[in-house]
């Protein structure tokens, strides 16, 4: 069942397995209220039992272009296009968030990117990267990181 994620009233809905859950939520709810604010689009999630394509997108991504496998299970995905960028998130058990930002356009930038919600530890997977803080009101401290995505998807 689709979720509307609501950043007014932050709700660990869908996503009360996780260690982190009340981090992820807050992580998900800065997205929503990003997008929103920005292009008026409403952030919606399904599970992850629901977004195989989406989630397929992605990890044929970290795997062709970084040989990246994601070892924690996905709780939630979503995937949407806003003026010509397409767009995929997927939300982890262990906290992990990963967005896929796909301009259309061939001459457009193209990059993954990965956000960890406040308590967690940087996945063995992702040690390599450098991760950036950020503060937020409704996630706490998130660290981010990202690489540019080389190929065609």
């Amino acid at each position: 069942m689709p979720y509307a994620v609501d950043f007014d009233t932050v709700s660990t809905v869908g996503l009360e397995s996780s260690p982190v859950a009340a981090a992820l939520a807050g992580l998900r709810a800065n997205e929503a209220r990003y997008f929103k604010n920005k292009y008026g689009h409403v952030f919606t999630v399904e599970p992850a039992s629901d977004a195989g394509s989406t989630i397929d997108w992605v990890n044929r991504i970290l795997e062709e272009e970084r040989s990246i496998v994601i070892s924690s299970r996905p709780l939630e995905a979503t995937a949407f296009q806003v003026e010509d960028i397409r767009i995929a998130y997927v939300f982890y058990e262990n906290g992990l968030s990963i967005n896929v930002m796909y301009t259309v356009d061939d001459s457009g930038m193209r990059a993954v990117g990965f956000k960890l919600s406040d308590g967690m530890e940087i996945p063995e997977e992702l040690a390599s990267f450098k991760f950036a803080r950020q503060k937020s009101k409704l996630a706490g401290t998130i660290r981010g990181s990202y690489f540019v995505i080389k190929n065609e998807y």
